[in-house]
Parts: C-alpha cells; sequence; structure tokens
C-alpha cells in the first residue's frame, strides 16, 4: 500500500501547482488514446511470454488509472483509495464462497453466481438495461465483444453443448454466405459474413480459447511469413511489385515451413 500511495502522490504531484505542464493539461477525454494503447501493451507482453515487459506494461496501465481517478479526485467526485475500496468490496461482495458462507461445486456454479449477483446488483441500481447481455463498452474488438456475449448468454444455459456442435453453425452460416455471394448483394453479404464471424467466436469460446487472441496471433503469423517473402525477393535482387500470383505463393510455402 505504500507504493500505491507513493504513486497516487506522484501523479498529484505532477497535476499540481508547479507540476509537469502536459500533465496539468490532461481530461479524461484526452487520455483515452492513452489507456487503450497501454492495455494492449500489456497484452502483447502477455502473448511474448515476458515477464519484464509485462512487470512494466502493468505499471504503465495502473499509472493511467492513477491518473484517472486523481482528475475524479480534483472535480470532487471520487479518488484513487474509493476506486480501490469499491473494487476489493465488489470481489467479497461477488465471492460469498470465499468470503462468506455460501458454498459452490465448481468453477461454473462460480460464474452462474457472479451473473446472477451482477444483475441484482443492476437491480438495486436501476440500471436501465436489465439484460445479463448490458455492461459491455461499445468500444471493445468486435471479436472479442462476440465471445463475451456468447459467455454471458451461456450463463443461462443458452449455448450450444460443445464446440464441434458450434462449428456445425458455422457450416450452416458459410453456406448462407455462399448464397449472398452468388446474389452479389452487398447487404446480405455483410450480414452472413457477421454472422460466420460470430459463429467462429462461438466455437474459439467454447474450445477454450479467445478468438480476439487468436487472430491476433495469426496476424502476427502473417506478417512474420510476409517478410520472409518479401527478404526472400529481396534477396534474389527482384521487386515484388513484379512477381505473380505462383511465384508469391510458391514463396509463401518455403516461408510457412520456417513457422
Amino acid at each position: 500500500m505504500d507504493a500505491f500511495q507513493r504513486l497516487v502522490a506522484v501523479v498529484a504531484r505532477l497535476r499540481g501547482p508547479g507540476g509537469c505542464p502536459w500533465d496539468r493539461e490532461q481530461t479524461h477525454r484526452s487520455l483515452r488514446p492513452c489507456l487503450l494503447e497501454e492495455s494492449y501493451e500489456v497484452l502483447d507482453a502477455l502473448d511474448r511470454n515476458d515477464p519484464v515487459a509485462l512487470r512494466e506494461e502493468l505499471g504503465d496501465l495502473l499509472l493511467q488509472i492513477v491518473f484517472h481517478a486523481q482528475i475524479a479526485s480534483e472535480d470532487g467526485r471520487f479518488t484513487a483509495e474509493d476506486v480501490s475500496a469499491d473494487v476489493a468490496a465488489k470481489m467479497e461482495r461477488r465471492h460469498p464462497h470465499v468470503f462468506g458462507d455460501a458454498t459452490v461445486a465448481d468453477s461454473a456454479e462460480v460464474t452462474r453466481n457472479w451473473s446472477r449477483l451482477k444483475a441484482e446488483e443492476r437491480a438495486r441500481r436501476g440500471a436501465e438495461d436489465p439484460s445479463i447481455l448490458s455492461g459491455l463498452p461499445p468500444e471493445l474488438p468486435a471479436l472479442h465483444a462476440a465471445a463475451r456475449l456468447g459467455e454471458k448468454a451461456a450463463r443461462v444455459g443458452f449455448d450450444w453443448p460443445s464446440a464441434t456442435e458450434a462449428l456445425g453453425k458455422v457450416r450452416e452460416e458459410l453456406a448462407e454466405l455462399e448464397e449472398a455471394l452468388a446474389g452479389g448483394r452487398a447487404e446480405c453479404i455483410e450480414h452472413e459474413l457477421g454472422d460466420v464471424l460470430f459463429a467462429l467466436a462461438s466455437v474459439a469460446r467454447l474450445a477454450g480459447h479467445s478468438p480476439e487472441m487468436a487472430l491476433r496471433q495469426a496476424l502476427a503469423r502473417f506478417g512474420q511469413r510476409f517478410r520472409r517473402v518479401e527478404a526472400a525477393v529481396r534477396a534474389q535482387g527482384r521487386d515484388i511489385h513484379g512477381l505473380g500470383a505462383a511465384e508469391l505463393d510458391a514463396l509463401w510455402n518455403e516461408a510457412k515451413k520456417d513457422g
């Protein structure tokens, strides 16, 4: 707690009289890109399994949280201590099997209880949207949001029994996409593409994987392999823009052999 209080004091000093001009100019809105960027840098450190980078990036993310709390404190709304106290109380409230007398059979029951407790909290607050699907920020990446929506619906039993059965839905949606492509209607194509991606997100979730992370890893592999293709072309003293599809495909297959 001493280290956390030191961070709170550092941010307050930066924002205070005689502090840093840049820090003093920031607002909740101006810091939005920083918060998003730091979150993705944490994910990158996790993807690389780099504990040194993870420690640093978690600190940068924590700094953003304290920064926003300091701005709110200056406006008389809440403090970093309030944020910490609220989330600690929430975790105790939503884990009655740890901090209370409740018992649970497994993690699935924990998840169902969590969903029920959240719904009760929303009801007490008089939330405008009582749906179990509420609470997802619109800024979430679409694939991640698809997995989270499916997860929320699954808590009340609205789900496929397994990833294999969800894959059957993917095949069904792919057939509808093929039909839309044959018809050439742009709005239908977009609709069916969305259904295919949503169904694929369900397959990933039921298989125990994040569709967002799976796609990020696929993008990283594509980038690495394509750069190998570019390097091979440069080594031949040629211009990649002048290669045909067959040559590019052959170079791609060679690049794939290296992982």
